[in-house]
Parts: structure tokens; sequence; C-alpha cells
């Protein structure tokens, strides 16, 4: 029992991050324990010690040397535990032909623990067998004539005990070594999707940013220039422009704040800026009108069952089309907003008449058409981005509600 305890606490414990703290007295236990080479120099120990003490002095060398060479070999039985299990056979068919009983005899079923606790079932059963044969050979020739069957049967039951106790100890040492190895499993899978997820974060994070950002200092610049050419000839015409101004400011803040999640729902700001969706598509085209492009917008069907994720995804999406649209189109341009809303998907159209190039420069993932492209694939749509037969420019998508997307927003 002492020798499966050693082997048994020899196993690593599986790691895991949230383990609770060890008691106080538990790192002293750990460090007070010996070696497992002492307790393997112990039983060569005490068997020559017996072997010392209980042997007449004129058969004291043999039994010393055969002892010696039984037991010493256990030294070495966790490196080599076949090797180790064939010097102590070897030793003990020597002991057998010399005719010297020995308590050191016992040196063979610690060889044959071993072997079962480090070999597999074939090395095992190997052992077993010669162990086995040597049981038979001891019994006929120490055993008395007439009770030979019962100390054949109780060494054997020893033998078989010892390969059992092995086999167990290397079963358990196996799955020790799978807890371990699942545990450090999950644990990376669990660092690598914490991982992801702050990537995906930062990409959201990127993404809104580059929407807001973008979307009002265009606005921001367009009303400025509006004022400056009317502060002389139409000073209340400026006058409301530069409010204008300041109220697109300070929509970018609360957009900001809010993307960051440092906005609380009880600041006045959170009433009056609410997440934007589709009901905020008319504030949005009045925006627009007033910084220089007039825009249409045509809302089929009720939003109100449409998720607000979902509403959000539209509101940047048109957002960013409209964007594009005053920054690279010439004065004079008109765009035009269809949003069609049902229980199983929302159309988006954005159009506008001014000639622009067959497509902006490509910009990073996450920026501009790309961007665009990242929020619609989240509810299995395809952005398509592009001059009209017409002339002007074209976005269109369709959102699948169903796709379950709107967590990925």
């Amino acid at each position: 029992m002492t020798e499966a305890a050693v082997e048994t606490r020899t196993a690593p414990p599986a790691r895991h991050r949230d383990r609770p703290a060890r008691p106080p007295g538990a790192a002293r236990r750990r460090g007070s324990r010996l070696p497992p080479v002492v307790w393997d120099a112990l039983v060569p120990a005490l068997l020559l010690a017996n072997v010392v003490t209980t042997h007449e002095p004129s058969g004291l060398p043999p039994a010393v040397a055969l002892t010696a060479a039984l037991t010493l070999p256990l030294l070495w039985r966790r490196r080599a535990p076949r090797t180790v299990f064939a010097v102590v056979a070897a030793v003990a068919l020597v002991q057998w032909l010399v005719d010297v009983q020995l308590p050191a005899d016992v040196a063979l079923l610690v060889a044959l623990y071993t072997v079962a606790a480090h070999s597999g079932r074939r090395g095992t059963l190997l052992a077993g067998a010669v162990v086995e044969a040597g049981v038979l050979l001891a019994c006929l020739r120490w055993a008395p004539a007439d009770a030979f069957l019962t100390p054949f049967v109780a060494v054997t039951a020893t033998a078989v005990a010892a390969a059992v106790l092995g086999v167990n100890v290397r079963t358990t040492r196996a799955y020790l070594a799978a807890v371990e190895e699942r545990a450090a499993r999950l644990e990376r899978e669990q660092e690598q999707q914490a991982r992801l997820a702050v990537a995906e974060e930062r990409t959201r994070i990127t993404r809104e940013m580059h929407d807001i950002v973008t979307h009002n200092l265009s606005v921001m610049v367009a009303l400025t220039d509006a004022a400056v050419h009317a502060q002389h000839r139409a000073p209340q015409k400026a006058t409301a422009a530069m409010l204008q101004i300041s109220e697109t400011g300070r929509q970018a803040l609360t957009d900001m704040r809010r993307s960051l999640g440092v906005l609380r729902t009880d600041e006045p700001d959170a009433q009056r800026h609410p997440l934007p969706g589709i009901g905020q598509l008319r504030s949005l085209a009045d925006q627009m009108d007033a910084a220089g492009l007039p825009t249409r917008l045509e809302v089929d069907g009720a939003h109100g069952g449409v998720p607000a994720t979902a509403q959000l995804t539209v509101y940047r999406l048109v957002q960013e089309a409209l964007t594009n649209a005053l920054k690279h189109t010439p004065p004079g341009t008109r765009a035009t907003v269809r949003v069609g809303c049902s229980a199983e998907a929302v159309t988006v159209d954005v159009t506008d008449s001014g000639p622009r190039p067959a497509e902006p420069a490509a910009t990073p993932s996450g920026h501009g058409i790309p961007g665009m492209r990242e929020r619609a694939a989240a509810y299995g749509g395809t952005l398509r981005a592009g001059p009209l037969p017409g002339g002007g420019w074209g976005v269109a998508t369709r959102l699948d509600l169903r796709s379950g997307g709107e967590a990925r927003v």
C-alpha cells in the first residue's frame, strides 16, 4: 500500500486556473515527503539488515551477496522496470539453484509491481508468467510434501495482487494525465476565445468610431462651409448652420461615449439621443439636407418588430452610404433611401445622382465599404456597392433577421 501511494502521488495533478488556495499546512506536508529514491533504497536496507541480524555467521556471506543482488537493482526500477525485473528474476533463479531461502524474494514482487505500473499489458503478462514459474519452482523445492497447495495458492495470490496493484496505478496515472491534458486544452481554448472576443470588440468599436467620426465630421465641415458663405448675405441661415454644427457635435460625443460603454442610462444625453435605428433615419435625412445633400426617405413596413441591433445596422449602413455621397459627389447631388421591413428581413437601398469613381480606394477592414460589408455579413447579407447603369451610385443589401446575427453587430 505504501508503494502504491508513492506511485500515485508522483503523478502530476491537473492544472486549474481557479484552483482554491491550499491550506497553510499543505505546503509543509508536501515539502516533507521523501523522494521516491529514498523509498526505493529503504527496501534493500531493511532486507540487508534482516539478513545480517538473523543469519548464522557461517552462511552470512552468500546470504548477504544474494540479498544485495536481489534488492539493489530496485534502486533503478523506475528508470528501467523491465531490465530490473530481468536481473532480479535471474538472481532469484541462481538463489533457487544454490538452494538458499531468503526474505529478499519479496524483491521479485516489487519488480513485478513496477513492470505492471510502467509497462503495457503484454509486459505485465510476461512478467507475471515468469513470477508464477518461480513460485511453482520454489514451492516444489521448499514447501512441505503434504502441504504444497496452501503456500502455492498464497504466494500466487500475493503475486496477482502485486500485478493488479501496479495495473491500477498505471491506469490512475493515465487518467490523471488525460484530465491534466483536458484541463490544459480547455484553458487554451478559453484563452483563445477571450482573445477572439477582445479582437471582435476592438473591431466593433473601431467600426463604430469610424462611422460616427466620419459622418459627423463630414456634416460639420459642410455646415461650416455653408455658414461661412452665408454669414454676410443671410446671417439667420449662418446662425442656424452653426446651431446645427453644435447639435451634431453633441450627438457625435454622445454616440462615441455610448460606443465606448461609458454612457449611463440616467444621463440626460441618453434620453435625448437613444440608440439610433430606423426611427432616427428621418433625423439623419434632415441632417444631410442641412449639410447640402437633399435626401428622400422611404420606409415600407412596420419596423417595431425589428431587433434594436438590426435597426442599428440599418442606420449605420445608411449613414455610411450618405456620408460617402456627401464626400464624393459635387453640389446638386440628390440621394434616395429606401428601407423595407418585414418579419423575415430588412432591405436597404441607398442611391445618389452624383458621378463618382467606380469605387473609393480600399480601406482597412472595418472602415468604409468593407465595414458595411462586414455589418451586412453579420446578418447573412451581401452588400452591393457600385455605379448605377443610368448614372449615380448605389448601395443595396438585405439583412436576414432569422440568421441571429444581431449578437455580432
